[in-house]
């Protein structure tokens, strides 16, 4: 966990950098949720004892979302997308996937977070800010190809690949257990979108993704990285060399959800929400999203989170 720095710090960060809206998600503040379903493959249940992953069709909540703070940004704007995932495990509980379009974080800590942020803050020595960050911070220059990537336009969110910027141990029915970091690649195939997004409507992508839920269902294949044995599994910017990829389930997205965040309803997709057979890695970043969440839920909403957080 971080040392001096506070979940309040970190949001004031975001803001200052212009993200963070009062009354919105401190970061990806525009998105949308949908119903859908995840189904397991065999080989899931080989690697992991999570009731989910046992082969049963379970339901699942999905939001799609722009990375920013600011809940106008238009979806021709380069930057991050989000896609996250609720399953309902078969006594009623939640457990998590949070999933973006950057393969890796952009530090190592949350207090590295909040310098890059510190860097990014607007104005006329935001240059001059940047190349001092990264002059002091060389390994983020062999990032900026995989960051440049994850800010692309797609051509839709159904089009699209997500990636867990975190390590989860998984352990199966045997004790046996490794470390994985999850994907989930389009099965209509990936595509970006050309210069004309920019110029379309400021919602093209939820638009888009509705007329195609009108067709049918979108589905993704969940995909597990297993860590090699020189991967780090506390560095959400450390990519890994570990070449094993094992296919776990398919998560199908149906269509709008109409039920949840009405009233004082409020939906959190937490990473560290993991049930058993999962277990979360030490990674700093990892645990310090349970705390910041916290934190935002309270300034947008008033209400404590309370027992609905995971445990740090």
């Amino acid at each position: 966990m971080a040392g001096s720095l506070s979940p309040d710090d970190a949001i004031e960060a975001i803001r200052s950098a212009g993200g963070a809206r009062p009354g919105c998600r401190a970061l990806h503040a525009k998105g949308t949720l949908y119903r859908g379903t995840f189904t397991a493959t065999p080989e899931a249940a080989r690697l992991s004892r999570a009731p989910h992953l046992d082969g049963s069709t379970v339901p699942a909540l999905i939001r799609f979302s722009n990375g920013s703070g600011n809940p106008e940004q238009p979806d021709g704007a380069p930057g991050v997308r989000g896609l996250a995932v609720k399953f309902t495990l078969p006594d009623g509980a939640t457990t998590d996937v949070s999933t973006q379009t950057a393969r890796l974080f952009v530090a190592s800590t949350p207090e590295g977070f909040i310098d890059v942020l510190t860097a990014m803050r607007p104005g006329l020595l935001q240059p001059l800010r940047m190349a001092r960050h990264l002059l002091t911070h060389p390994r983020l220059f062999a990032a900026l190809p995989v960051l440049r990537d994850a800010n692309t336009v797609p051509a839709s969110y159904a089009t699209t690949e997500y990636h867990g910027l975190h390590a989860f141990r998984w352990v199966g029915a045997d004790g046996n257990a490794r470390f994985v970091r999850y994907h989930l690649v389009p099965a209509a195939g990936a595509k970006v979108s050309g210069p004309a997004a920019h110029s379309e409507s400021p919602d093209f992508l939820t638009d888009e993704l509705d007329a195609r839920l009108a067709r049918g269902p979108v589905r993704f294949d969940f995909r597990v990285q297993i860590a090699g044995p020189q991967d780090s599994t506390v560095d959400p910017s450390a990519p890994w060399q570990g070449t094993q990829v094992v296919t776990v389930g398919t998560l199908e997205v149906t269509g709008l959800d109409t039920e949840r965040e009405h009233g004082g309803d409020i939906v959190v997709f937490d990473p560290m929400r993991v049930t058993d057979g999962i277990e979360a890695s030490d990674d700093p970043v990892l645990r310090f999203r349970t705390l910041a969440y916290s934190a935002s839920v309270k300034l947008r909403t008033g209400v404590d989170r309370g027992a609905q957080a995971p445990p740090v």
